[in-house]
């Protein structure tokens, strides 16, 4: 008897431990408030994706999973720790386990990255506490205290028939103990509710610590108050236009391309940090592989079906489209050592969908006065760009052509180059640290405050209108000098036909949506769409 005790003890306290953790999931879901399931469901990869994805497109669907996410959970966890409708919570609790591991499982080819905590290689926390309730499911209650126990044992103290007297005088002493045994998963509850309380009352001090000392609650070194938009949130997918190009059987075709391009930089680490030296590594560390899996996903899922960057990232974004199933396209700005033609190299072997020569090594090639070391002259340097566009047709791919200076598109255009598209910078100069260093303003010139990318924005407005290519404006934003909302409505209404912004996973809905502003708006557009 001591021995089945002693295992009715210890099986009881895995139940309650099983418990607290659901019912914590479910009141932490509760308190959160804006909670939802639809970030997870949208990323969804494996062969049930389509459903996952399906529930997604519905908020009635959605709002109904969010319900029985969050109150099948404080359920599940009040039932698992009283021991009270043990097999039924259980049930549900494994179906819903289930049903989170078909949407995410830990399998090579469907996750990115290393394994994440509570994952590891096919088996991850799901898993394993759904085969443990699925003990719970089968076990009988005569191996656990609780309150099913504790009816059972009633049901057959009433069933039973009358006993001897000198039976019954020793009875009642054995039911306070069986009924002890079996309440003992009750203060559970009760100190369950002490560490909410207490985790409340010091949230509660912060925020109110945060009141008193005027910090904003956004911008402090506290996540209690940190909220952004969510899927939730969306107000519509990024509109798309396209590119003309000669694909590589040599009939003309289209390469389709959202308005809002997501940009590479923050995942390089090149943040335009002015003289910040910290940013940059901390921003290259937080970009995790599985932090740009699901930026790039998220993106994805609001419309975004390109990213710009540079072709050492290569790696991670096939791994992205081979692991995600994605559509995501990949466009290269072929920037290596300042050498186009190992940029268009590396970018092909990765298999970039477009290329094209990165804005700075357009601006310094075009120079009269560069001196790259090889004594190349300007018209030599203009081949080799020229020679670039060809190899990337060749392959049957997009080639364009960036710059930051509106002077380095002029020599282009002057030397005849016809690229597919146009990548060029454009931003007003209306912020504070916009002061122009006419010296130094050269892009590498030694002394450059690298916090200026459009110089002269109204003449790249004027001379980018009369040409006939689509053209993709970055540096919209002067590297985060200026509100989203204020530099994509200056981008569209200006002449851009794609807008290319880095984004931080937690911004991507709220610049969407003010992408889907801004394109409204553009009524006034002098310049024809031309993509």
């Amino acid at each position: 008897m001591r021995r089945l005790n002693w295992q009715a003890f210890i099986i009881t306290l895995l139940r309650i431990v099983l418990g607290w953790f659901f019912l914590y999931e479910g009141i932490s879901k509760l308190m959160a408030g804006s909670w939802s399931s639809a970030a997870f469901l949208a990323e969804s990869r494996w062969i049930f994706a389509p459903l996952f994805h399906w529930m997604t497109e519905s908020a009635g669907i959605i709002a109904f999973i969010d319900f029985v996410n969050t109150w099948g959970m404080v359920a599940i966890g009040i039932g698992l720790i009283l021991g009270l409708f043990t097999r039924w919570v259980s049930a549900f609790g494994a179906t819903l386990l289930l049903m989170f591991f078909l949407a995410y499982p830990p399998i090579p080819g469907y996750m990115m990255g290393v394994p994440t905590e509570g994952s590891y290689l096919w088996v991850n926390k799901n898993l394993i506490v759904f085969l443990i309730l699925l003990v719970f499911v089968f076990i009988s209650s005569d191996y656990t205290f609780g309150l099913d126990r504790l009816y059972t044992k009633w049901r057959e103290e009433k069933a039973r028939p009358p006993v001897p007297e000198f039976e019954a005088a020793n009875q009642p002493g054995m039911e306070r103990r069986e009924v002890i045994r079996n309440l003992i998963s009750v203060p559970f509850i009760g100190a369950f509710a002490y560490a909410l309380y207490k985790k409340k009352n010091w949230d509660r001090f912060e925020e109110k610590l945060l009141e008193v000392e005027g910090i904003d609650a956004n911008t402090s070194p506290t996540l209690l108050s940190f909220n952004y938009s969510t899927l939730n949130d969306l107000k519509g997918q990024v509109p798309k236009g396209g590119i003309k190009y000669t694909d590589k059987s040599g009939r003309p075709a289209i390469f389709e391309l959202s308005r809002l391009i997501m940009g590479g930089n923050l995942i390089g680490g090149w943040t335009h940090s002015r003289d910040l030296i910290y940013v940059s590594k901390l921003v290259k560390t937080y970009h995790t592989d599985e932090k740009v899996a699901q930026t790039l996903a998220l993106g994805e899922k609001c419309g975004c079906n390109a990213i710009i960057s540079n072709p050492s990232h290569g790696r991670i974004f096939q791994k992205f489209r081979r692991e995600y199933r994605s559509n995501m396209k990949f466009i290269s700005d072929c920037g290596i050592q300042l050498d186009f033609q190992k940029g268009i190299k590396m970018s092909l072997a990765a298999d970039f969908d477009a290329l094209y020569c990165q804005g700075e090594i357009t601006d310094r090639w075009t120079n009269p006065n560069y001196d790259d070391g090889t004594g190349r002259t300007l018209d030599q340097r203009m081949e080799l760009i020229r020679q670039g566009l060809e190899e990337i047709r060749r392959h049957g791919k997009p080639a364009g052509i960036g710059a930051h200076m509106i002077e380095s598109i002029k020599v282009c255009v002057d030397y005849g180059l016809k690229p597919d598209f146009w990548v060029k910078t454009l931003h007003p100069l209306n912020y504070w640290s916009a002061e122009v260093d006419t010296e130094r303003r050269s892009i590498g010139q030694q002394g450059y405050r690298d916090n200026i990318w459009c110089f002269h924005p109204e003449e790249t407005i004027e001379f980018m209108n009369n040409l006939e290519e689509p053209w993709i404006a970055f540096k919209v934003l002067a590297a985060g000098a200026i509100h989203p909302n204020k530099g994509l409505k200056y981008a569209y209404a200006n002449g851009a036909d794609f807008v290319c912004m880095g984004m931080y996973d937690f911004q991507v809905v709220e610049d969407v949506n003010f992408a889907l502003e801004a394109l409204a708006e553009t009524g006034t557009r002098r310049r024809p769409w031309r993509g």
